[in-house]
């Protein structure tokens, strides 16, 4: 009883090792990351995130970002933006270092948030009290866009594009 014991123990240590070794191939997920950069005004804006594809899912009336709630802007970790000097987005203060970018979609417009707890694994652990920034930037329909987009320019215009939803921000 006891070996039998033992060697379950050992199979379940093996199996979490090699499902954690597999979590850490970004590459291999779903949602494979991506990264979008851009040179504004002297300042570097680099965005680590990952990209959810559309698959036929109804990604704003459904689970994957309802309007209204709170999401991750991306899949897996919670997307990472970066700036390396002191920028105004849209118009508002943010200083220079690495945030978590949230948003909350809607049909007409969306809140964009720069939150201080860049390292979270998607919006669980999001808390409003941590938000550096927040701004409301219109929404508008565009073309099918199957796996979530993020661009960067370098005039500072910074898009998110899915399923058939556009919203862009100024970085300046």
């Amino acid at each position: 009883m006891k070996k039998l014991l033992f060697l379950s123990l050992l199979s379940l240590i093996a199996f979490v090792s090699k499902a954690q070794h597999g979590a850490g191939d970004k590459a291999k997920r779903p949602s494979p990351p991506a990264t979008a950069t851009a040179t504004v005004n002297g300042a570097t804006i680099k965005i680590d995130y990952s990209q959810p594809s559309v698959k036929g899912r109804n990604v704003w009336a459904g689970d994957l970002a309802p309007y209204g709630k709170v999401w991750r802007t991306g899949a897996n970790e919670a997307t990472v933006f970066e700036v390396s000097k002191d920028v105004t987005v849209e118009g508002k203060a943010l200083k220079a270092g690495k945030y978590a970018l949230f948003s909350i979609p809607g049909e007409k417009e969306w809140v964009i948030i720069f939150n201080k707890k860049s390292n979270q694994w998607g919006a669980y652990d999001y808390k409003e009290s941590d938000d550096a920034l927040r701004v409301t930037v219109p929404a508008k329909a565009g073309a099918m866009t199957e796996k979530f987009t993020i661009t960067a320019e370098n005039s500072g215009k910074v898009t998110l594009a899915w399923d058939k939803a556009v919203v862009a921000f100024n970085v300046k």
